[in-house]
């Protein structure tokens, strides 16, 4: 039959919820991460990242962290088609921290939860024999029900000519030998376990564990021993044994008088910085050698580096590299021991592996302005406590264009915009956000009361949706006094550290004509010189630029320098919409060029109506939502499939480069 998924993985998904004071107590912790976790989990997103095709069968709860896990499997490329939503569990939850280098508390929350109560009715046939593997977990044969679950996986399996590979994955607590504040244990001797784990054994084609997973396994504290208990009952069976910082060893035949005589590949000595979630990324580095047939060195070598990337970081599954991540590595290594400190592996990680999903277009109205429609309150004789609801009805207006179609957006402020961001939202619009002081240059963030004083940019961000892209506008020229141009500069840096450390996308804004000529290589020599300084936006918006020269420029630059770059959004400056026509046809000839986010041009006329009482509040969408649409169809009929049909989710969420091939 036809084999579509690699592999599926059986058992945990939890919500894993990380204490973000590194070195408090659990009792401390004032901040949690929040992410994908359970050991199953994990693989099956580490093995997709890694270039697999990967499934799961799991139960989570009717509610909003089993949807979470739901979304975050299919946005990493995992099939969900084994995840069964149960109407009266909740999904399970784990709670951890980094107390130092050797301590990492652990509490699970797995009382009577969702995937605990995993039986053989989860099991479907089809699904299971559609895999070249199923992956089993030494947890999930804990409980009678959860055994009958994978066992009936593996016969099913093997019955297709598939594969079982088996990850010890002892947790003493969760077989009843340890309390509630146990969790962080990882080794109790127990003879009914290890006879429980014998009737499995057997069965299997791989086997993998730590050291102290293999004597629960064998039932004997010698490690050589303990293998050659298991090659007794899997004869047949591939063992690996994982030794941390020493890497691994792999014994595919007879055991030998050593363990240093199997099979092994290189290590990779880095800073401890939290174990948790490193066997799932070892698993998943392994298997993408062992899936696709590799020597068992390279399977060795993905492997631990793999757990290299995850105990040099702090989560579990967001820590696990792309395979171009990996590759990168393998072949360059880092200058430190510290992998999360090496700000071109970070950059590598984040752009194939922890992204959000990208629009294939972005056509925006873009109405973050604050000082402008304060200017039109004041002419008008208005409050500025209009602005709020004017901007609600500029995101009716992108709505209705959208129609709920992809890649149209919205940029708001905070400021003023906080309802209109809630709109946007529910609207399924994407949203762009500023963290500039209206109209500062140098560069200053918003912030204070009413966001016109300097503020903390780390702190503001901590309370913004994770899915708004942050948006920063740099009034910035090539010839700029040194002072000035350092200063701003820093605070550009500024702002992608903040992003990277909180896991927003970044757009970079440059606005060069307004203080000085455009000529044909100023945009592309700004552009080089904040490469050179190592800003990476995600996004850039830039001023339209009639000459093809200086767009073949811009986009060498870009692609040139940062080929992860997600793309370039044209921005308006309130030209006639004439103008932004011809704009358009010449910057469309630019792959790069994703689209537009036009304001003035489109709302200041409106603004100045409505807020004078000229228009009502239907007037004003129509007359917006006309302008813009007029807009989206000159773009389309510049670049034909801008506006795909389709939901507002459609958005491509795979990588920007080749790494995460998918297994013939």
């Amino acid at each position: 039959m036809s084999r579509t998924l690699d592999l599926i993985t059986i058992g945990r998904s939890s919500v894993d919820l990380y204490g973000q004071q590194i070195g408090g107590r659990l009792e401390d912790m004032g901040s949690f991460s929040k992410a994908v976790g359970g050991c199953p989990a994990n693989i099956a997103i580490g093995t997709a990242r890694l270039g697999l095709r990967s499934g799961i069968v799991t139960r989570v709860g009717d509610e909003h962290f089993g949807r979470f896990i739901r979304e975050r499997m299919a946005r990493e490329g995992v099939s969900t088609d084994g995840i069964h939503t149960d109407p009266d569990r909740l999904t399970a939850l784990a709670i951890l921290g980094v107390r130092d280098s050797d301590s990492f508390p652990l509490i699970f929350y797995r009382t009577d939860c969702a995937d605990a109560a995993l039986d053989e009715s989860d099991i479907d046939e089809d699904f299971i024999r559609s895999a070249r593997a199923v992956v089993v977990t030494g947890t999930h044969f804990s409980r009678p029900h959860n055994a009958a679950a994978q066992r009936k996986a593996m016969r099913l399996a093997h019955e297709a000519g598939g594969r079982v590979v088996f990850d010890i994955d002892y947790r003493p607590n969760l077989w009843g030998l340890a309390g509630h504040g146990a969790g962080e244990s990882r080794y109790i001797r127990s003879d009914s376990v290890t006879d429980r784990l014998a009737e499995f054994l057997p069965e299997c084609d791989l086997i993998v564990g730590t050291e102290e997973e293999l004597h629960i396994a064998g039932g004997s504290e010698n490690t050589l021993d303990a293998i050659r208990r298991i090659r007794a009952l899997a004869p047949g069976a591939t063992v690996v044994c994982k030794r941390g910082p020493m890497g691994c060893v792999v014994f595919a035949g007879p055991i030998p008088d050593s363990l240093e005589d199997g099979v092994k590949g290189p290590g990779f000595p880095v800073e401890v910085y939290n174990t948790l979630g490193a066997g799932d990324a070892f698993m998943s580095g392994f298997l993408r050698g062992w899936l696709r047939d590799e020597p068992l060195e390279t399977c060795c070598a993905y492997a631990n580096a793999s757990g290299a990337f995850a105990v040099s970081r702090l989560l579990c599954s967001p820590e696990i590299p792309s395979f171009a991540e990996l590759e990168f590595f393998l072949r360059q290594g880092s200058p430190l021991r510290a992998l999360r400190h090496d700000d071109g592996l970070n950059h590598l990680h984040w752009a194939t592996a922890n992204r959000s999903p990208t629009p294939h277009a972005i056509m925006a109205l873009a109405c973050d302005h604050r000082m402008q429609l304060e200017a039109v309150a004041t002419e008008a004789g208005a409050s500025f406590d209009r602005i709020a609801p004017f901007k609600v009805l500029a995101v009716e207006a992108a709505a209705r264009v959208a129609a709920g179609r992809p890649g149209f957006g919205m940029f708001l402020d905070g400021r003023y915009g906080r309802e209109a961001l809630f709109r946007a939202s529910h609207a399924g619009l994407w949203t762009a956000r500023p963290v500039e002081r209206t109209g500062s240059r140098p560069l200053e963030f918003e912030g204070g009361p009413d966001g016109r004083q300097p503020g903390s940019l780390g702190a503001a961000l901590v309370e913004w949706p994770t899915d708004q892209v942050i948006k920063c506008l740099c009034f910035y020229r090539p010839d700029d006094a040194e002072e000035l141009r350092l200063k701003q500069e820093r605070e550009l840096l500024r702002a992608q550290d903040a992003c990277r450390r909180l896991g927003r996308d970044l757009l970079v804004e440059i606005i060069a004509g307004k203080h000085g000529a455009l000529e044909a290589d100023t945009v592309s020599t700004i552009l080089s010189r904040l490469y050179d300084i190592g800003l990476k936006p995600d996004w850039w918006k830039l001023e339209p630029q009639r000459d093809a020269a200086a767009w073949a420029r811009t986009a060498a630059v870009v692609a040139g320098r940062d080929p992860l770059c997600r793309g370039i959004v044209l921005l308006g400056l309130e030209a006639p919409a004439a103008e932004l026509v011809e704009a358009f046809a010449v910057a469309a000839a630019v792959p790069l060029v994703k689209g537009f986010a036009i304001g003035r041009t489109i709302f200041i006329d409106p603004a100045r109506d409505w807020m004078s009482g000229r228009i009502t509040d239907a007037e004003a969408v129509e007359v917006m939502a006309a302008r813009f649409g007029e807009l989206v169809a000159a773009w389309e009929r510049v670049r034909p499939g801008s506006a795909p049909t389709g939901s507002a989710s459609q958005i491509d969420s795979s990588p920007a480069v080749a790494g995460r091939d998918r297994a013939a």
